[in-house]
């Protein structure tokens, strides 16, 4: 039974999206056991108006007594509320009750209160928000980072690498997965101090660095792994979801504008309705808060019940896929490759990229 918890009162809405889709993604998930996290009398009552096939299988509420806004200082969610819901969520992955946890709330309360609780991987300074973004080769590129960190050194974003290098080859089974820089060119001499410092650091690490990278690139799959820090990160996730949301419009204004485009429309359906599947960034909603002693998932705060549901689906793939033990070892390697160059270092990846391969066939 793979056990989430889940922070019930954090995001834009709160309560009204996190228990339908906790309900429908417990319905539909047999495997999982969901503890409810936040202030009791709310979600018993939230509960109480909604329906599900399976009533209260498989739910546990764990109360908490304060809940961190979305506007609240991260000094105030760390500090002086000691009994919120992210921290009792948080705690529950750390005590062995819970096998990963989830919120929607405050963005940098999430990230200090998981990387105070948990701690984070030896050798990794800060934690990085990850996720899987779909490109033209049918594949996902994932993209790190994108928005923990606002102020990154050239030390950090190598760190990066590190882990979304052992995040690919723990989650995909790739061996030695392709790095990118995001720069404004793929020439050498481009960028700004830190990040021709870190495209130094990346090539002289046992890490496939392939270069820099465009904005672009990240579309298009030439990569398996982009790096960059959490400001820039950040600005190209939203201006994403923003472009597909603004393609989706323009084509639905195009086929309203006569009664012969509308009719062309109703037989385009089926393409139409792929079209807005492939492009649903809610789809993709659910990111890893990687180098972290834990499983840690961030969803969008806007996200409705589906975006949310879909963040949930991602860390129960996360722990069926063991993704915090591979990433560990994985982590371990190169870090202990970087101390000792003399070695192959190459083979030492390989070897660890071919230990998780054996570990996903056996599962």
């Amino acid at each position: 039974m793979i056990r989430i918890a889940i922070d019930c009162m954090g995001g834009d809405h709160g309560l009204p999206v996190t228990i339908p889709a906790a309900l429908n993604f417990r319905d539909h998930h047999p495997d999982v056991h969901l503890l409810l996290v936040g202030l009791q009398d709310q979600i018993e009552a939230q509960l109480a108006s909604a329906r599900s096939a399976l009533g209260r299988d498989r739910l546990e509420i764990v109360a908490a007594t304060e809940v961190v806004a979305m506007d609240d200082p991260v000094e105030v969610a760390l500090r002086r509320k000691k009994d919120s819901s992210m921290r009792v969520a948080a705690t529950l992955v750390k005590d062995g009750r819970a096998d990963a946890c989830i919120s929607a709330g405050n963005t940098g309360a999430w990230m200090a209160i998981s990387r105070y609780v948990l701690k984070t991987l030896d050798g990794i300074d800060r934690p990085a928000i990850s996720t899987a973004l779909p490109n033209q080769k049918g594949g996902v590129t994932y993209m790190l980072d994108l928005g923990a960190n606002v102020d990154c050194t050239a030390q950090h974003l190598l760190q990066f690498a590190i882990m979304g290098t052992a995040m690919v080859a723990a989650i995909e089974q790739r061996q030695k997965p392709t790095v990118g820089l995001l720069n404004i060119g793929e020439e050498v001499i481009k960028g700004n101090d830190i990040v021709k410092q870190a495209a130094e650091l990346l090539r002289a690490s046992p890490l496939n660095f392939t270069g820099n990278v465009e904005g672009n690139d990240i579309y298009t799959g030439v990569v398996d792994v982009v790096v960059c820090d959490g400001f820039v990160g950040n600005v190209v996730l939203k201006a994403s979801e923003g472009l597909a949301k603004m393609l989706g419009s323009f084509i639905k204004e195009e086929f309203k504008r006569s009664p012969l485009t509308l009719l062309m429309g109703a037989v385009a359906k089926p393409v139409l309705g792929r079209f807005r599947n492939r492009v649903d960034h809610r789809r993709y909603n659910g990111a890893a808060l990687l180098g972290l002693r834990g499983v840690v998932i961030k969803s969008h705060g806007s996200a409705d019940a589906y975006a949310f549901e879909c963040a949930l689906k991602r860390a129960r793939g996360a722990v069926a896929n063991d993704m915090l033990s591979l990433t560990t070892q994985v982590v371990a390697q190169i870090n202990q490759s970087l101390q000792t160059p003399a070695e192959s270092t190459l083979t030492r990846v390989d070897a660890g990229a071919n230990a998780q391969s054996s570990h996903g066939d056996r599962q």
